[in-house]
């Protein structure tokens, strides 16, 4: 998607370790115009898919979950929560993750009521590496016995492995904008 790839080059920022830095437009301060068009883009590439619900991880992707999910009927959005609550659902799916940017493992949990075995789910994620937050969101799909339809990513990290792993399973992958390589001042997107 051009638009987003624009922003990229004109805003995004490399840092150490093979991170892309974007909070300008979509992980801190939200372009709610790119925001949009990109969950337009999302509904067109899923729309005979039947998609009943959206899945996400919080925080940065709930934005993008919530563009789309609007975007393809006002179909429900529910994001995985990272940290306990007092008031979390102890009826919950779960799986662990391990957040490369953060660099630490989390469980993310789901109370079991927002997902049936009926769903079709779409995953939404803003960044795709490793694979590791796709991987916990479709073990709990597996767990609450519901489909995964495919994954729909704003930036995919293609020089690593998470995209090209999934996608060998059999998951359908769908990224807004693949980087190739990142050095200290450029990035280089897939054609």
């Amino acid at each position: 998607m051009q638009a987003l790839i624009d922003r990229i080059r004109s805003e995004g920022k490399i840092l150490p370790g093979n991170i892309l830095k974007v909070d300008g437009f979509l992980n801190q301060m939200i372009d709610t115009a790119l925001l949009d068009e990109m969950g337009r883009e999302f509904a067109r590439l899923f729309a005979s898919d039947g998609v009943t619900k959206i899945l996400t991880v919080e925080a940065s992707g709930i934005s993008i979950a919530c563009a789309a999910a609007f975007n393809m009927g006002r179909i429900p959005a529910v994001f995985a929560k990272k940290h306990s609550t007092l008031n979390q659902d102890p009826d919950s799916y779960s799986a662990r993750v391990f957040s490369y940017t953060h660099g630490t493992e989390y469980t993310i949990r789901v109370a079991k009521r927002f997902i049936s075995p009926d769903d079709r789910i779409l995953l939404i994620d803003d960044f795709l590496a490793n694979g590791e937050a796709l991987g916990g969101m479709l073990e709990i799909i597996r767990q609450a016995g519901a489909e995964a339809v495919g994954a729909g990513i704003a930036i995919e990290k293609g020089f690593q492995e998470g995209g090209e792993r999934l996608r060998a399973q059999g998951l359908r992958i769908e990224s807004l904008a693949i980087i190739e390589s990142m050095d200290g001042n450029s990035v280089t997107f897939r054609s």
